[in-house]
């Protein structure tokens, strides 16, 4: 009564036996031969891996006939080395074999692999400037491209414009300077569309900077700012090729650059009108066009603002030369201005 429950099974079952399922079939009927044959291949199996356990391991003399006996090689490349009659001297010294030399090792082998290569000297010449005053940023540069001493061109556009509310200067390679602008600008505006908001000047400015750090020591020649308007106000980065990136109030960029600057110094002023900003730009950049001779042909002027960038002005400097410095005529020229026509 206490030893468990009972069991019940149904009237006329008492006599069946319970099926086996499949997977719990004999080994014999699953894989359907006879159990007796079954039994005599595992035992010859297991006596077989009792024999390999049990098997004695080889004599020490054995293990030592099986060595190599090296003794004759290394006297036969002895003589190979003197150049014997045996082998034609071969391996000799007066063997006259096609061999490659090993690269000699410099003395400084520290520092050898510092050493670079200028993949290419570009020989330019340009003036850009920009500056920060309280109602934006002034951008301004000049138009000439020169090859050395060869003026290739005179009316070449230095500011590039990204987006309606940034600009780009060029100094360096044109080529570089216009595919990186034109790289960047793309980038912008997809960031644009993917954040739903502009890019700030910092971000683009950065971009630029890890792009160019990225072809480091690859030939390329950039020195740009970047300037433009965002939610923090203005803003003015200078990034060149090796990836630096500078921030700052007023930045001038080329090989006129210290003679822009010298006028640019003595007349910045945070709090000025738009006028008196453009004309201090255009003034910089004239100056330095006159003491330059790889810098020429226009003076462009841009004002970026809370509305986007304006183009104030595009002046020849030859006629701005006679508006800063305007000849006197001669007591001689201005006898004969002032007699009356015969």
């Amino acid at each position: 009564m206490g030893d468990g429950p009972i069991k019940r099974t149904r009237p006329g079952n008492e006599a069946q036996t319970p099926r086996l399922s499949p997977h719990k079939a004999s080994p014999s009927k699953a894989l359907g031969v006879s159990g007796s044959s079954y039994i005599a291949r595992k035992e010859k199996k297991k006596k077989k891996r009792e024999k390999k356990l049990t098997a004695s391991p080889p004599p020490l003399a054995a293990i030592t006939a099986m060595k190599l006996d090296v003794s004759a090689m290394e006297n036969n490349f002895a003589a190979h080395a003197a150049g014997g009659e045996d082998d034609g001297g071969l391996f000799g010294a007066g063997a006259d074999l096609p061999a490659m030399e090993l690269p000699t090792c410099p003395a400084d082998f520290d520092g050898f692999q510092k050493e670079t290569k200028e993949m290419l000297k570009h020989k330019k010449g340009t003036t850009t400037l920009a500056f920060i005053f309280d109602k934006g940023v002034i951008v301004a540069a000049d138009s000439r491209a020169s090859m050395g001493g060869y003026i290739s061109s005179q009316t070449v556009r230095k500011i590039i414009e990204i987006n309606p509310y940034m600009l780009g200067t060029m100094a360096g390679g044109a080529a570089d300077c216009q595919f990186w602008h034109r790289n960047l600008g793309i980038k912008c505006r997809l960031h644009e569309l993917a954040n739903k908001r502009r890019i700030s000047i910092a971000g683009a400015s950065k971009l630029l900077a890890n792009i160019l750090y990225s072809y480091r020591g690859m030939g390329l020649s950039i020195g740009t700012m970047i300037a433009g308007w965002d939610e923090k106000g203005p803003g003015l980065y200078y990034v060149d090729s090796e990836g630096a990136r500078l921030m700052g109030s007023r930045f001038s960029v080329g090989s006129g650059s210290l003679y822009a600057y010298g006028i640019l110094d003595e007349g910045y002023r945070y709090v000025m009108p738009v006028e008196e900003a453009a004309e201090l730009a255009r003034r910089a950049i004239y100056q330095a066009t006159f003491r330059d001779g790889a810098s020429g042909g226009c003076v462009s002027v841009y004002h970026v603002g809370p509305n986007g960038w304006t183009k104030l002005s595009g002046d020849d400097v030859g006629e701005l030369h006679y508006k800063y410095y305007p000849v006197e005529a001669t007591p001689v020229e201005q006898e004969m201005a002032d007699a009356p026509a015969a």
